[in-house]
């Protein structure tokens, strides 16, 4: 049974109507027994990595933060985070918050010592939390990089304007996003792209700042101008902003109940520091000592909070003895916990892979986040094409299947820089913010990180977006946002997911290309775990993979090939509305007899100029998909050719076709007439002028002519 950090409370207790000296509407006792219980798993797992030598090594915690110092206003403000839709993201030193909000005291033990269950099942470290209320708040999964929690909580905060405003639904009024983190982290592009967002939209989102002046060893004036961000921020347009002293309860609850009741009245966001002191190296393996000095020590010690809340409860609420109590109380409950925790089992290793990817079997249990699979299974689709469609070019059949899904789908939302009134940088969204209005199809400051991040938060709130990155090299500081929401499943053994596309043009334009807008790279991608990664070579499978992608439990790389979006290559019949491809399954573009050709993207309808060159001696195959691919397709069309030749964009040196080359060698190697063999650019950036483009990419006489040599084998 878990051993929750919550007390059962009369309602007398709850108000504190009976200490009206005290903060009102603060469930004071609860707030004790939170920042007592914090302190004393603190301490537990502190003394037992100070003796681990002397303890069995599965009770040590190999990543221990302490919350101490920061415990009594983390516990206050979880008081106050208590509707329906709040949605939280937090950091490795909010287990407090997390206690507040209901986590179980052996969950809080059980998972940093990496046992089943808890978190993330042991795949995690154990201060990276989350909490996935269904009908209470939402702690976000947390990530352990500094900042990123930031940008998905603006999502969330959106997410409940959406709720409210567009779709009509009841009890998201006064529903809040709340995201915590420490004073380091002011300084992460992720709070500053969340600070954005959530005051040029009025987000109801609290930014709550603990500022222990330290990041790690750094001091807060290396961190922000001054070491005071809400003193900075103090003129920021749209901004509430509160400053105080962490250490003194009355203060805290004061600010805190302020802030909280500012941002549920829809007046748009607040941020609070709080100035709270570390009272411990900044984690078990650090030691302080050894850049803090003997008095700036003492001086944190002398502003522990914990005596102040007992000081400023007894005897206004509570009487010397009953403190006594509720300390004895909070030490049987977590010794029980602690016990419970310990006799966990050790994660199963024989399930290791599960969740990568969705399990979408009927009985299977759905994660929170994205579109359910009621929703999902009741919007259907077909793999069978319209074969009277309508001639689309590349981008007007990508425009046409967003505009489709935006008018079956309502929670669906597509967004990025540009997208709304110009329609696109490629035109692809023209017209679709006048037709679904701009709460569904909207512009966005230019952070990717902000992109991505608010994509994320959507998501795990239910919706799906369709977020654009203008070109694939701009999704580079993206990349912590990106790789968050590809593990979030995995790492949270299916407790949370965030399924979502992502629209990202690149590739080589109409004769022209350059370093910036022309980068491929989608190997990248293919190493990121949990993502899908979609590369239509036509109009017709884009139609039917981007359906698959916004109709997908898993996140979704949609890759769009300038080329095919600059020219009428690509053309293809409009297959219908309801056209759905499986994600993974392989086109043979050509049957062929002698040597398998396979490609994807905009490289296809070269290789298929150059095939036909060879009548039917050449099979081609379009990948449609590299993550995942289709191995079956491909080897059994090369155990029939006994030849293959790997045609791509991306550089040669660890491209994606280095490892179909690799699988074609091991699983169908004695089925081969001669070696596996690639086609593809140096190992150098995409140039500008077209007479060096032609010079690095393959061209259909370079795939010609090694289609000859490989036939004459």
């Amino acid at each position: 049974m878990a051993h929750t950090a919550r007390s059962s409370r009369s309602p007398a207790q709850a108000t504190n109507a009976t200490a009206p000296g005290l903060v009102q509407g603060i469930p004071w006792r609860e707030v004790a027994r939170n920042a007592l219980a914090s302190r004393l798993l603190d301490d537990i797992e502190e003394a037992t990595n100070r003796d681990r030598a002397k303890v069995p090594k599965e009770h040590v915690v190999l990543y221990q933060f302490s919350s101490r110092g920061h415990d009594v206003a983390q516990t206050i403000l979880g008081s106050l985070i208590d509707a329906r839709h709040d949605g939280a993201g937090a950091y490795y030193r909010s287990r407090p918050f997390l206690l507040a909000l209901g986590l179980p005291l052996d969950d809080a033990l059980g998972s940093p010592l990496g046992r089943a269950g808890g978190f993330s099942d042991g795949r995690d470290i154990g201060v990276v939390c989350n909490l996935p209320n269904r009908n209470g708040p939402v702690v976000l999964p947390m990530s352990g990089d500094v900042g990123s929690q930031y940008t998905p909580v603006a999502g969330w905060a959106q997410s409940v304007q959406y709720y409210r405003d567009t779709l009509k639904e009841d009890g998201w009024d006064g529903s809040i996003g709340v995201a915590l983190g420490g004073d380091a982290s002011v300084a992460t592009s992720g709070f500053w792209a969340a600070l954005t967002m959530a005051t040029t939209l009025k987000l109801p989102m609290l930014f709550y700042i603990e500022d222990n002046n330290l990041g790690i060893s750094v001091s807060g004036d290396m961190q922000t101008p001054g070491a005071n961000i809400a003193r900075n921020l103090a003129s920021f347009g749209n901004l509430f902003v509160r400053d105080g002293n962490g250490s003194d309860p009355h203060e805290s609850g004061t600010l805190l109940k302020e802030c909280v009741a500012h941002v549920r009245s829809g007046a748009g966001p607040a941020l609070i520091r709080l100035t709270v002191p570390r009272l411990s190296s900044h984690s078990g393996p650090d030691n302080q000592k050894g850049y803090r000095t003997t008095e700036e020590i003492a001086a944190d010690q002398a502003r522990d909070p914990l005596p102040n809340l007992r000081a400023y409860l007894v005897p206004a609420l509570l009487s010397e003895l009953e403190w006594s109590e509720l300390e004895a109380e909070v030490h049987r409950d977590v010794h029980v916990a602690l016990d419970a925790a310990r006799a966990r089992a050790i994660p199963d290793a024989s399930r290791i892979a599960q969740y990568v990817y969705a399990d979408v079997s009927e009985d299977a249990a759905e994660a929170l986040g994205g579109l359910s699979h009621a929703e999902r299974t009741a919007l259907g689709g077909s793999d069978i094409a319209a074969e009277d469609g309508e001639l689309l070019r590349f981008p007007e059949a990508i425009r046409r299947t967003l505009r489709h899904e935006l008018s079956v789908n309502p929670k669906v939302v597509v967004f990025g820089e540009d997208v709304g009134k110009k329609g696109g940088v490629h035109l692809v969204t023209e017209g679709l913010q006048k037709q679904f209005g701009n709460a569904r199809v909207f512009d966005t400051s230019l952070s990717e990180e902000g992109i991505v991040g608010r994509a994320s938060g959507m998501a795990i709130a239910g919706l799906m977006p369709v977020a654009e990155i203008q070109f694939r090299k701009y999704a580079d500081p993206a990349t912590e946002q990106l790789n968050n929401t590809g593990t979030m499943r995995w790492r949270t053994a299916n407790r949370f997911a965030a399924p979502m596309v992502v629209r990202m043009p690149g590739g080589f334009g109409k004769d022209v290309g350059d370093p910036w807008h022309s980068l491929s790279d989608e190997v990248r991608f293919a190493h990121a775990y949990g993502w899908q990664v979609v590369m239509p070579s036509n109009a017709a499978d884009a139609v039917g993979l981007l359906r698959a992608a916004m109709r997908s439990p898993n996140p979704t790389i949609f890759f769009e090939h300038r080329s095919l979006l600059m020219t009428g290559e690509g053309s293809a019949r409009y297959p219908g509305d309801d056209y759905v491809l499986p994600l993974g399954r392989a086109r043979v573009v050509r049957e062929g007899a002698d040597v398998t050709l396979v490609s994807w993207g905009a490289m296809v309808h070269r290789c298929r100029e150059a095939a036909e060159q060879f009548g039917e001696r050449v099979e081609l195959i379009d990948l449609r998909t590299i993550a995942p691919w289709d191995r079956d397709t491909v080897l059994t069309s090369v155990k029939k050719t006994g030849r293959c030749l790997v045609v791509h964009e991306d550089n040669l040196t660890a491209g994606f076709g280095a490892e179909i080359a690799a699988t074609v060698a091991q699983q169908g190697f004695w089925y081969l007439d001669a070696p596996v063999q690639r086609l593809a650019p140096k190992d150098i950036p995409m140039p500008y002028h077209e007479v060096l483009l032609a010079a690095v990419l393959p061209g259909v006489h370079d795939i010609a002519a090694a289609l000859d040599e490989l036939l004459r084998v």
